[in-house]
């Protein structure tokens, strides 16, 4: 596996902040140690099941709000993959876990100086703002939730090798990620470059063309 550096966030950290920082490292080294995508299913899993009923009601409700926002009728369009983004991928990986399947998954994982950029990138994007971070959706309140959306999109990218963002879900404009055979195609993958801490720079789609 690769060697995880992590950057330090811009500013002086407070004590609060600094913890969650660390916390947030220390789960990503341990993540780092997987070699499989069986493995890495594992440890996801493994984290996750950390997070309290309570918690993911918190992240639900923000959820539900954000949408809510959103003016009709893409609102009612990009509802459900929203939620699939997050709550569908967590239902899949909790289902794969306890089921045993990702001890049969030995492939090695697809890109390993990949994931260890994208392991790289979640402490410090976790930290900062909203505001300052708008490839993350913005009902992840607090470090540790924004940590959660960073799983579940580790998970489907490098466990299960698919999109970030799933199939189906829209964008402004009418476009839409699609799957085309063992491709899969997304009208935002380049768009994002400038955005260190945007899913769609360790996305696994390719960018439609002309586009």
């Amino acid at each position: 596996m690769e060697t995880v550096a992590v950057p330090v966030p811009h500013g002086r950290l407070t004590p609060s902040d600094q913890q969650e920082f660390d916390a947030i490292a220390e789960t990503c080294a341990r993540l780092a140690g997987a070699g499989t995508s069986g493995e890495l299913g594992v440890l996801i899993a493994e984290v996750t099941l950390s997070y309290s009923v309570f918690e993911l009601q918190v992240i639900g409700g923000h959820l539900r709000r954000e949408v809510a926002a959103l003016p009709s009728p893409y609102r009612e369009a990009i509802g459900p993959h929203f939620t699939a983004q997050i709550f569908g991928a967590h239902h899949h990986l909790l289902m794969m876990h306890r089921s045993g399947e990702f001890q049969r998954m030995q492939t090695p994982l697809a890109d390993p100086v990949l994931f260890a950029g994208y392991l790289a990138m979640i402490p410090a994007s976790c930290l900062r703002s909203n505001d300052e971070r708008p490839g993350v959706s913005g009902h992840l309140r607090t470090p540790r939730h924004r940590l959660f959306y960073y799983l579940m999109t580790g998970f489907m990218m490098f466990v299960l090798g698919r999109p970030g963002h799933p199939v189906g879900m829209p964008f402004p404009g009418g476009f839409f990620v699609k799957e085309e055979g063992r491709r899969f195609l997304c009208p935002i993958r380049e768009k994002e470059k400038d955005l260190p801490s945007s899913i769609c720079n360790f996305c696994p789609a390719e960018q439609i063309e002309g586009m």
